[in-house]
Formats: C-alpha cells, structure tokens, sequence
C-alpha cells in the first residue's frame, strides 16, 4: 500500500510539474507574440520579415537537425525551390493570386523534398550530408542554366499582388502581419509535431536509432516523412521571402546559404522550439550592423569565428544555455 501510495504522488508530482513548464511556456510565447505585433511600430518592417523569414527557415532545418539528428547541407535548395517557382508564377501569370503563388512554391519545395529523402534517408552521417550537399548544388546549377531564372541576375521585378483580392501587400505594414501568421503557422506546427508522440519517436531515433529500430520503429519512414516537412517549411519560408523583397535571388540556392541556417540554429540553440528564432534574428541583425561600418569586408570571418565559440564553449547555444542556467539556479 505505501510502494502504491508513493507510486502515485510521483505521478501526480510529475503532472503538476508538467503543468507548470507548460504555464511558464505559454507565458514566454504570449510575450514574444506581444512584441511581434508592435515591433513594426518601433522597427523597420522590411528588416522584421526578413528575420521572420529567416526564423522560420531555421525552424524548419532545426525539425532536422535538432529533433531528429540528420545534418542538411542541401537546406538552401528547398529555399531556392520555393522562391524561384513562386517569383516564376506570380511575375507570369496575372491571374495567380499572391496566396496561390505561395502554396505552389511550398508544394515544388516539398516535391523536391521527397525525392531528396527518398535518395539520401538510408545513409547516415557524413554521408547523408554530402549526399545533401551534392544533390543542393545539381538544383543550383539547374538554376543558373535555366532560361527562366534569370541567371546570376536572378528574378526581379515579382508582385506582391492582394492578399484575398482585398489587402494591398504592397503597404509594408500590412505584409509584415502577413509574413508574421505564415511564420507562426509553421511555428506553432513544429512545436506541435515535437510534442507529439510522433515527435518523441523522432527524438528516441537521434538518441539512439539501432534501438529504434529494436523496438519495431521503421525509422526511415520516421525520418522521410521529417525531412518532406522540413523541406516544405524551408520552401515555404523561401516563397514568402520572395514576396518580401520582389525577388528570387541566385544567393538563397547557393551551399552558403545551408551553412547559414546551421549557423543560425546552433547558435540559438538546437533541439530547442525558440533557439533558431534566436539565432535567426542575431545572425540576421549581426550582418546587417557588421555591413555597415569598417567590418563589411570582415562579415564571413567574423561569423566563422562565432560558429567555433558555440561549438566550442556554448554548445546548447544561447536558449539551451539560458535554459541551463534557470534550471540549475531555480529548481
């Protein structure tokens, strides 16, 4: 009777101490979402969508690397896919509304997708990355050769049309609540996936995958259908970015841009929900402070320089550190 009595206050401890990590999540997401609704009034909106933009790129890489285990250096490629094919759509055919151009720009991305997981899923790290790698720069050449793409000109010139044939997305107030409900979409759809069981099955492949395997979990499905949404995701974000700026830029396809969102996400933190929203946003604000002063030139050693301070000293990154901290000084 006591083992049983003891057995059920550990249980009903652990529900109230679920209860309260959740209550003090909410609390920190309703306060980010507060400042994401007024920063347009403090900052310039372009600059806001181009880290949301960014943000939800990571978010979508980190879904891969953070909470499955696999390490993409083909991520840029999605980005391109989903830009180029929703910059091609809106600037050639009037009567694709902007919200039409979107959803085909995330559906190439997730096309592409697939076939990318269905080639590379079986092989695991370094292998899997080179393979990624390689596959992003065949997309990048396809890019540059192709006669609608602009070349190393890239598209210009791409409508930002109505939102619903009623909002003028030309007025930069109005696209940057836009931009803001596509990144809490797919913000709040990973959250929602991690936290799933299917989310926890993810995490028990990049923990450990043999015993995955052992349990019964066939973890390349597991890990195939991570990758198609990730890859959504990414393209999604490089649509939106498209529709941003007016432009499909040769720079989002190149296997710099791969390492950027890793930079981004190990910075802020990988295998955490705001870490890549951190690092987006300090890697975004780090280069356009950098590029305006003596530093311009100096931007890509100054960043290489970061990246080897994180994964030297600051591994969790900069929310798995502060996250470290509150834990160990308030519990």
């Amino acid at each position: 009777m006591a083992e049983s009595a003891n057995a059920s206050e550990i249980r009903a401890s652990i529900v109230q101490q679920r209860k309260a990590d959740d209550r003090k999540k909410l609390m920190v997401n309703l306060v980010l979402l507060a400042l994401l609704l007024v920063a347009p009034a403090v900052l310039y909106p372009v600059f806001l969508m181009k880290i949301l933009c960014f943000a939800l790129f990571a978010v979508a890489f980190n879904l891969l690397l953070g909470f499955t285990g696999l390490l993409s250096f083909g991520h840029a490629a999605f980005l391109a896919t989903g830009g180029y094919t929703t910059g091609y759509l809106l600037s050639t055919y009037a009567n694709v509304t902007t919200e039409m151009g979107i959803i085909a720009g995330t559906a190439a991305a997730t096309l592409l997708g697939l076939f990318f997981g269905l080639v590379t899923i079986r092989r695991q790290g370094i292998y899997f990355a080179m393979i990624t790698l390689a596959l992003a720069q065949l997309v990048f050449f396809f890019l540059v050769q192709a006669p609608f793409t602009g070349g190393e000109d890239g598209m210009h010139g791409v409508p930002r049309g109505y939102l619903f044939g009623l909002i003028d997305l030309q007025n930069n107030t109005a696209m940057y609540y836009f931009v803001l409900a596509i990144f809490l979409f797919g913000y709040i759809l990973v959250q929602r996936i991690v936290t799933s069981p299917y989310g926890q099955i993810l995490k028990a492949i990049k923990q450990n995958e043999p015993r995955a395997v052992s349990l019964g979990y066939n973890v390349n499905q597991y890990k195939l259908i991570a990758f198609v949404i990730s890859a959504g995701l990414a393209g999604l974000a490089g649509s939106v970015k498209t529709v941003v700026f007016q432009l499909a830029s040769l720079n989002d396809a190149h296997w710099h841009m791969s390492g950027e969102v890793i930079l981004m996400t190990l910075i802020g933190g990988t295998g955490t929900l705001l870490g890549p929203v951190v690092g987006a946003a300090f890697v975004v604000n780090l280069e356009y402070q950098l590029s305006q002063g003596a530093l311009a030139d100096w931007v890509d050693a100054i960043l290489g320089g970061i990246f080897i301070l994180t994964v030297l000293a600051f591994r969790s990154g900069i929310v798995g550190e502060i996250q470290k901290f509150l834990k160990k000084n308030l519990h």
